[in-house]
Formats: C-alpha cells, structure tokens, sequence
C-alpha cells in the first residue's frame, strides 16, 4: 500500500469522524424540481394551499425579501396555475426582477402575467411598468447578459419591447407613446424608413387624438429629412419629406411648428435644386447636352427662386446654342 493512499485513508477518515453543518442543501420534491433552502428555513416557506403560499410570497416581498419572494410566488404559479391567487403571484415575480435591476427579465414575466391573465385588476398599471422599463433602455439603460453581465441593450430590442406595450393596450393610456417610441428607437438605429413607418402608424391609428396625430406626423417627415440627408442623389426621399410636411401644414394648420415646416419646404426644394444641378454639371462635362438640359429645368422647376434655378436657366440658353437639332 502506497503512503500516498495511505494519507488519503487518514483525510477521509478525519472528515468522516468529525459532524459538520452541510450547505444549504438543494431539495427536490416530485412535480416541483429542485429548490435551493437555506439553513433553518427548509420546508418552512412551502405551503400546501395556494392562499398560504401566496401570503408568504407577498410578506417575503413587502420585507424586501426578493429571493423568498420569487420563489414562493413561483411555486404558487407552478403548482396552482388555474387558482385565483395565481394572477397575483405572477405580477410578484415580475415585481421581484424588477426590484433587483433585471428590467429584461421582469419585462418578460409582466408579458407572460398579461398574455395568461388578461383579466387580472392591475392591468393598466402592469402596462405602465412595462411601458417605464422600455423607456429605461431607451435612456441608455444597460441589459444583463444571463441576468448578471451588463451589456449595451438595442434599440432593436428595445422597439419590440414597446410595440409588445402598443400591442397589449392600443388604446390605453401608454399606447400612443408606446407607438411615438418605437419610432424614436428606429431613429436612434438610423433605420429612418422603419421610424417613418411607426410615426405613420400613430398617425393613423390616432387621427382623432390631435396632439399626437400632428406630433407622429411631424417627426415623420423629420425622420424623412434625415434619411435624404443620408441619400444626396435620392431625390425621392426629398420629395417624401415636402409631401409629408405639406400633410402636416394642411391637416393641422394651429400647430406652432406649421413654420417650422414651411421653411423645412423650402430647404428641401433648394436642395433637390442643388441635387438636380449638379446632376446637371456631371453630364454637361461629359459633354451630354441633352441630359443636361433634362436635369437643369429640373433645378429650375424644383425651386426657382434659388442661385441654382437661376445659373441653371443661363446654362439651358448657351446649351441649346451648341445643339444640333435633329434632321
């Protein structure tokens, strides 16, 4: 016999000679799983009726004590998932993640509390929760990866999250905002034609709201006017943004920002002039006198009163002396 398994015997004997407290122990119970207990309180926290144990969720969380919490309204769901008390028990768990900074998690448990149990009472404030979580991450709040390691959170994830909010209440209180968000969230992703799309559907959805239906119809040609900055020779995203301020201008002519978007107008229509001009310049380099004629009463046409609509009409009169008409 070796004297290395010689000292093993002597180590193992001496551990096995002394008692000692074990950890808390995980317990498993038939249908349940296993649950972690720590010391003194194991079984304790377990009730055999719904009613009890959704007390003890609820005592455990007025405390502060989320981890009882969570794992007494958990169980209540689980075991007693078609009891009066379940309703309740789901929005703890929610409360619970929530209280301890896990807005992804809570999120989630507040969509499955609605989705299960779209009667219970606290309906309205559990979109406002979900609601005030979404606008977190918009801020700039961190997710948790696993639910410990932070990380960025999208703003992809972070539209889902509030056309889930625009989905579950429409008309609610949060709704209209919920929709207003999804769009400044694309913004943020520079997806400015998914951020039109969502101002557009506020717009329609809430024509007979008139604070909101003017304020999604604004910032859609806004998010229309960042998009052309992003496209110099798109002429169309231009044309999308003077329409839709036109909209704005007639369909809600004592907004204050009726102004605003005047001289928006009129910037855009300089601009597809410019546009339209240099397009212009490109083909008369190269010597296309036609083309360039095309794309110089374009610069004219698009604004007449602008440095390009005038440089360009005196460009079309010496343009036309150098072509040969067709025989």
């Amino acid at each position: 016999m070796s004297p290395r398994f010689l000292r093993l015997c002597c180590v193992v004997a001496c551990l096995l000679a002394f008692p000692y407290r074990s950890p808390a122990p995980l317990i498993y119970k038939p249908g349940e799983g296993w649950t972690y207990e720590k010391p003194g309180e194991t079984g304790q926290w377990q009730k055999t009726r719904a009613k009890d144990q959704l007390e003890v969720a609820q005592q455990a969380f007025d405390a502060k004590n989320y981890a009882l919490a969570m794992k007494a309204a958990q169980r209540t769901v689980r075991v007693w998932p078609l009891s009066d008390y379940a309703p309740q028990a789901q929005y703890l768990v929610g409360r619970c993640y929530e209280a301890e900074g896990k807005d992804q998690v809570a999120f989630k448990h507040y969509q499955q509390l609605l989705e299960k149990y779209p009667k219970i009472d606290k309906y309205d404030e559990v979109l406002q929760r979900q609601f005030e979580i979404a606008n977190r991450f918009l801020g700039g709040q961190w997710g948790r990866l696993w639910g410990y390691i932070p990380v960025p959170f999208s703003m992809d994830k972070t539209a889902e999250m509030y056309e889930k909010v625009v989905k579950n209440g429409p008309y609610s209180e949060v709704g209209p905002k919920a929709q207003m968000n999804v769009g400044e969230a694309r913004e943020r992703q520079k997806d400015y034609p998914e951020a039109v799309r969502a101002y557009e559907r506020a717009a329609d959805r809430y024509a007979d709201r008139e604070a909101v239906a003017s304020e999604a119809m604004y910032k859609a040609g806004m998010a229309y006017l960042r998009e052309a900055k992003t496209a110099e020779y798109d002429q169309s995203v231009a044309s999308k943004a003077i329409a839709t301020f036109s909209d704005f201008a007639t369909l809600h002519p004592d907004d204050k920002r009726v102004t605003d978007a005047q001289k928006r107008i009129e910037s855009l229509r300089t601009e597809q002039s410019r546009g339209a001009f240099e397009t212009a310049k490109f083909y008369e380099k190269r010597k296309k006198w036609r083309a360039a004629v095309i794309y110089y009463n374009v610069a004219n046409n698009m604004d007449r009163g602008s440095i390009y609509a005038e440089i360009a009409r005196s460009r079309i009169e010496d343009i036309n002396k150098l072509i040969v008409p067709d025989k």
